[in-house]
């Protein structure tokens, strides 16, 4: 036995990556890209829940983990919307389509889409935070009976930053659910709202005493987020949010991302937000 089937027999299988082939570079912004996968194979399917992430592995440059943004509907392509901000997914901004990349996952708790049955819908997300929650509307569209309002509240720095355009313009046609977007400056034709995204939330409808909401984006603006909830009337326990703490084994192993008593990467990284609202507000806990 060879020195790397020996390692390979060591290690779990969620510590091997799968090979993967992009299929396809989609530019979102100046920073931002998604990436389109398919199975080296070519015939396997890649299942995952709303909220879980993978971790994606450069050959030759290192690993970060990243959620899932696809279309849990459609396993056969596995989609990821990366910001270029280190060395790893600068790397991958670089990719073309026919080259490798390695998967681990999915990893991590999902969005509480079922728990939401029978009740008013509320996403409150900023910047790349659209990303990770884009798996949970796919899902909600597709059993749209089984829910009662649906609310996205979008917010982005400058309208130049924001993210899926087109869906975002496609979804806030239907008749089914309320589409608000904001961006901190309006530059260029921005002819939309104008304010951090928490601004939207006392005028848009829906039942607070009968609602979930799943927050996701900077810590700072979830934070202001959950504030503004607990004015309009709901519940802690009602609320839901996705951290991304400095994750690097996926398994609760190297505890880089641990908070409080639990690590984000196993226990999360969506949380129920009275059960972590005690460590929320530290940064080294």
């Amino acid at each position: 036995m060879s020195s790397a089937e020996i390692i390979s027999s060591a290690l779990p299988d969620s510590m091997l990556p799968i090979p993967f082939v992009v299929e396809q570079v989609r530019k979102e912004t100046n920073d931002t890209f998604t990436l389109l996968l398919e199975p080296v194979n070519g015939h396997s399917e890649f299942r995952f829940q709303p909220g879980q992430f993978n971790m994606l592995y450069m050959f030759g440059v290192g690993e970060v983990p990243i959620s899932i943004s696809g279309d849990p509907s459609h396993p056969e392509t596995l989609v990821h919307t990366l910001r270029a901000v280190g060395s790893v997914t600068n790397a991958m901004r670089m990719l073309k389509p026919g080259d490798k990349i390695g998967v681990r996952g999915p990893f991590g708790s999902p969005w509480p889409v079922d728990k939401a049955i029978g009740k008013d819908i509320v996403l409150i997300t900023g910047g790349i935070g659209l990303a990770p929650l884009r798996p949970a509307i796919y899902h909600i569209l597709a059993n749209r009976p089984n829910y009662g309002k649906f609310v996205l509240l979008y917010g982005a720095r400058t309208p130049q930053e924001v993210l899926y355009k087109s869906e975002l313009a496609k979804w806030r046609s239907r008749f089914d659910m309320t589409v608000e977007v904001t961006t901190d400056r309006a530059t260029g034709s921005w002819m939309g709202d104008v304010g951090v995204v928490t601004t939207l939330i006392p005028r848009v409808p829906f039942d607070p005493h009968n609602a979930v909401a799943l927050v996701c984006g900077p810590e700072i603006m979830m934070r202001y987020t959950i504030m503004e909830l607990e004015k309009r009337g709901v519940p802690l326990d009602h609320i839901y949010v996705s951290m991304e703490r400095n994750m690097q084994c996926a398994i609760g192993l190297c505890g880089h991302c641990q908070v409080g008593p639990v690590f984000v990467c196993k226990d999360g990284p969506v949380f129920r937000f009275d059960q972590i609202q005690d460590w929320f507000k530290k940064w080294e806990v």
